[in-house]
C-alpha cells in the first residue's frame, strides 16, 4: 500500500464506522497491508491469492507421515517434541503470501496502524475474530500470549520476538506493541505474527498453560484437534462455522475436512507405508530412493501414484555437519578447518546423492544474503567488515572463500595430507594409528549426534574418512525426544543439522549466533559461538534492517556470512533447489504453485472422481 492509498484508506475507515486508533501520540497511518520492503503484491481489494484455486471443493481427507514421536500440544515452552500440524488450530494477526518473502495481510487484524518512525503499531481486531467455543478474540487475549512468551518461552521464541519491547490493550478491539527499535519494518512483521492465547479458556478450565499438555486447548484456526494417540498420530477437523473463511487470505485454502499425521521412527518402514497407502503424500529426501525406488514400481507405473518435481526458490539457511565449540577440543580453528578436508562431497554425491544436490557454500544459501555470488568483500560489505579488519584473518579481504574439493574417486590422500598438517600445527599427531592431542595424550574422539538413520548413507563416508586420520568416530542415533533434550543441552561433539532464516533476515539471527546464547538451555547457537566481531555484525544487520534499504541490509549479511564461513563453525554440506513429491493420485491442485512452496496441503483438495479410480480398500 502506498502512503497516500494508506492515508485514504484511514479515512474511508473512519467515514465507514471503523474505530481507527487514538491519535494521542501524533500521526498515525493504517495499512491493511504492508511490506518490510517495497510493496506488497497483492492491493486493497484482492479476491484471493494467485496461487489458489477459489472454486476448489472441500471435502474428503488426507494422511501425512510425521517422523519420530510427540510428547505435548504446547509449543512455547521448552521441552520435548510437539504434535505435527499443531499450527493448522491458530491464527495471527495478519499473515503472509507464499508469493513473497515479506508482505502482511489481514486475518485477525483488520488493520495495523503505525506513526511516521515505526517505534510501535497498533492492531485493530477484526469484530468476527472467535475461537472455536464462539468466544470474541480480545487485545487481552494477546496481551496474555505476549507475557507467556516473554516470561516462559523457549529461547529461540523469547529471541525472535525481542524487538518487541511491551503489548498494551487499548481496548477490547486494539492492541498496541512497542518496540526496542525505530523505522523497523520488521519489528512490526514479528508484531503481525503474534497469536492470542483465550484467557477465559485458561481460567475456566483450571489449567496452568505453564505446564506441558496432551489435552488440546481452545483455537481459533481453520481446524481443531479430534483425536491424540500420543506419539503415534493426531487428527485435525475443518472448523465448519471458521469465521475467517471467507477473507482473501483464506480464500481456496484449507480445504480437506480432516488432516492426519501418522507417526513413524524408522525412514524405510515410512516409504513402504506410503507405497502401501498408508498415508497419502511424500516429500523425498532421498536422492537415492528417488532414482532407484518409485519408477519402477506397479503403483507409479499404472499412474496411481504421481512423482514429480517443483522448483523450490525459497531462501536455504545453513545446514551440515556443526562444531560444538564447548568441546576443547574444536576450539582451535585449525582442528574445525582440518576435519573439513575430510568430507568428500564430491565422492558422496555421485554415489550416494546420484547426482542430485548442490555444495552448499553458505550459511545463506539460495538467495542474495550469502556471498555464493561475490568472490571478495566490497562496496558497503567492505565498509560493514573494516572496523573489524585487526580481529579477522586477512585471507577475509584477499581471499575468495572455498570449501575443499576432490576428484570424486574417492581417493583423497592429497586432503587427508592437508588434514593432518593443519592438526599437528593444533598439537595432534598420529601415534599408533590414533590421533592424539600431543601435550594431553588424550586420543580424538568424535560423536555426531542424530536423530534418523535416514541420512546416515551421507554422514557414514565423513565417518570412515574421519577414522582415516585416525579418530575414533561413529554415529549415535537417538530417539527425537533424547534428541531434543541432548541438543537443548549441548550434549554432543557434532550434530548435522539445519536451520533456514526469514528473509529478510534482522534480529532473529541472534538466537544462531550471539555469544550470550551460547550458553542459553535451548537456544540454536549449536556450535556455542562466541565471537565479538560476529555479535558486532549482528547488530550491523538489525540497524540495516531499519533503514528500509534492502541492498544495505545484504551487504551486512553477506559479511556476517563471510565471517562465519572464514571462522569454520560447522562443515557445510547440501542443499537442494527442487522439491521432490509423491503422492497418491486422488487430489487436485491449482494450475499455478505459489512462488516459494508447493502450496500444500492447505491449497490442494480431494478430488472424489480421482479417488474413485483408485483401488478400493484403502479408503
Amino acid at each position: 500500500m502506498t502512503r497516500a492509498l494508506a492515508i485514504r484508506t484511514l479515512v474511508c475507515l473512519a467515514l465507514a464506522g471503523v474505530s481507527a486508533p487514538a491519535l494521542a501520540d501524533g500521526h498515525l497511518t493504517v495499512y491493511t497491508s504492508f511490506a518490510e520492503f517495497g510493496e506488497p503484491k497483492y492491493q486493497e481489494g484482492f479476491a484471493h491469492f494467485d496461487y489458489v484455486n477459489p472454486e476448489a471443493p472441500r471435502g474428503g481427507s488426507i494422511r501425512l507421515p510425521a517422523f519420530g514421536t510427540f510428547e505435548r500440544l504446547d509449543t512455547i515452552r521448552l521441552g520435548g517434541s510437539w504434535a505435527a500440524g499443531i499450527g493448522l488450530t491458530g491464527d495471527s494477526l495478519m499473515t503472509g503470501s507464499a508469493d513473497e518473502l515479506a508482505s502482511y495481510y489481514p486475518v485477525i487484524a483488520e488493520s495495523v496502524a503505525v506513526p511516521d518512525d515505526l517505534s510501535y503499531a497498533i492492531f485493530t481486531i477484526d469484530p468476527r475474530a472467535r475461537y472455536h467455543d464462539g468466544h470474541p478474540i480480545t487485545a487481552e487475549d494477546f496481551v496474555f500470549a505476549f507475557d507467556h512468551i516473554k516470561d516462559s518461552g523457549r529461547p529461540l521464541l523469547k529471541q525472535f520476538f525481542q524487538e518487541i519491547v511491551g503489548a498494551t490493550a487499548l481496548s477490547e478491539r486494539e492492541i498496541r506493541f512497542d518496540f526496542a527499535t525505530t523505522d523497523n519494518w520488521k519489528a512490526v512483521g514479528l508484531a503481525a505474527g503474534m497469536s492470542p492465547q483465550p484467557i477465559h479458556f485458561w481460567e475456566e478450565s483450571g489449567r496452568d498453560i505453564n505446564e506441558s499438555y496432551l489435552e488440546p486447548a481452545l483455537g481459533h484456526g481453520e481446524y481443531r484437534i479430534v483425536d491424540v494417540d500420543p506419539g503415534r498420530s493426531i487428527t485435525y477437523e475443518r472448523v465448519e462455522d471458521y469465521w475467517a473463511v471467507d477473507l482473501p487470505t483464506k480464500v481456496g485454502q484449507s480445504n480437506f475436512d480432516r488432516i492426519t499425521y501418522v507417526y513413524f521412527r524408522d525412514d524405510d518402514v515410512m516409504f513402504e507405508a506410503f507405497m502401501g497407502d498408508d498415508y497419502d503424500f511424500r516429500s523425498e529426501n532421498s536422492s537415492r530412493r528417488w532414482a532407484t525406488q518409485y519408477q519402477d514400481t506397479r503403483q507409479v507405473q499404472s499412474g496411481q501414484v504421481i512423482t514429480t518435481t517443483l522448483p523450490d526458490n525459497m531462501p536455504r539457511g545453513f545446514i551440515g555437519f556443526v562444531f560444538n565449540l564447548r568441546q576443547p577440543k574444536f576450539q582451535d580453528i585449525r582442528v574445525r578447518e582440518a576435519l573439513g578436508y575430510l568430507f568428500d562431497f564430491e565422492w558422496t554425491r555421485e554415489n550416494v546423492m546420484f547426482g542430485s544436490y548442490e555444495r552448499a557454500r553458505s550459511y545463506f544459501n539460495n538467495s542474495e544474503y550469502g556471498i555464493s555470488d561475490f568472490p571478495l568483500p566490497e562496496g558497503r560489505e567492505l565498509a560493514f567488515l573494516e572496523p573489524y579488519r585487526d580481529q579477522l584473518p586477512e585471507a577475509v579481504f584477499s581471499t575468495p572463500f572455498t570449501v575443499p574439493q576432490t576428484d570424486g574417486s574417492g581417493r583423497i590422500r592429497s586432503q587427508l595430507r592437508t588434514a593432518l598438517a593443519m592438526l599437528g600445527e593444533a598439537g595432534w599427531e598420529v601415534r599408533n594409528s590414533v590421533l592424539t592431542n600431543t601435550r594431553t595424550g588424550e586420543p580424538m574422539q568424535i560423536e555426531i549426534l542424530m536423530q534418523s538413520d535416514s541420512l546416515l548413507r551421507v554422514v557414514q563416508p565423513f565417518v570412515n574418512n574421519l577414522e582415516r586420520a585416525g579418530i575414533d568416530a561413529e554415529v549415535r542415533i537417538v530417539d527425537t525426544a533424547q534428541y531434543e533434550r541432548r541438543t537443548d543441552d549441548f550434549d554432543y561433539d557434532m550434530i548435522y543439522i539445519g536451520a533456514n532464516f526469514f528473509p529478510p533476515p534482522g534480529a532473529e539471527l541472534r538466537t544462531y549466533f550471539e555469544s550470550a546464547m551460547a550458553n542459553e538451555r535451548g537456544s540454536a547457537n549449536w556450535p556455542g559461538i562466541e565471537n565479538p566481531v560476529v555479535d558486532g555484525l549482528l547488530q550491523d544487520i538489525v540497524e540495516a534492517g531499519e533503514t528500509g534499504d534492502l541492498d544495505l541490509l545484504k551487504a551486512a549479511n553477506r559479511a556476517l556470512d563471510r565471517v562465519l564461513l572464514w571462522n569454520h563453525y560447522i562443515i557445510p554440506s547440501y542443499f537442494n533447489r527442487e522439491f521432490r513429491i509423491a503422492y497418491w493420485d486422488r487430489f487436485g491442485r491449482p494450475e499455478q504453485p505459489p512462488r516459494y512452496g508447493i502450496g500444500f496441503p492447505n491449497t490442494w483438495w480431494y478430488d472424489e472422481d480421482k479417488a474413485a479410480r483408485l483401488p478400493a480398500g484403502r479408503r
